[in-house]
């Protein structure tokens, strides 16, 4: 995990997930996946959205040409913990498709207007996944 990375989880997990600079005010929660090749644990801060119950989140890595490494994490393990706030549970990860993926993109930029930048900026279809809580 990089160092910015890092300071970010230690300020989610100290302040109940309220962090500053670049995330401050926005809504994050943090992913712990499984690596896909490495099986290790790992930890990463994703802004996020609510839709009804489901927890909407996109794989946008800054509008560069190629997908995250977390959504090849997500992919070959679609089920992991999740913290929001000071909770910490399991969740369901669902890649969605037409058309409601281009209802929550949409939805998703224009409240981070960053989001509508980097679809400009990468010709790829930016995976949108939801998260469902497992009871």
């Amino acid at each position: 995990m990089g160092d910015f990375n890092k300071a970010i989880i230690e300020e989610f997990r100290a302040n109940d997930g309220v962090v500053g600079g670049r995330f401050q005010g926005r809504d994050l929660i943090l992913l712990n996946t499984i690596g896909a090749k490495s099986g290790a644990l790992r930890v990463i801060p994703v802004v996020y959205m609510m839709d009804g119950d489901r927890y909407v989140i996109i794989a946008s890595n800054s509008g560069s040409p190629t997908h995250p490494d977390w959504y090849y994490n997500i992919v070959a393990h679609p089920e992991f913990e999740m913290e929001v706030d000071a909770e910490k549970f399991k969740v369901k990860a669902t890649m969605v498709e037409e058309p409601e993926r281009t209802r929550l993109y949409d939805k998703m930029a224009a409240r981070y207007a960053f989001f509508t930048e980097y679809r400009a900026n990468t010709e790829r279809v930016i995976p949108l996944m939801t998260l469902t809580r497992k009871v």
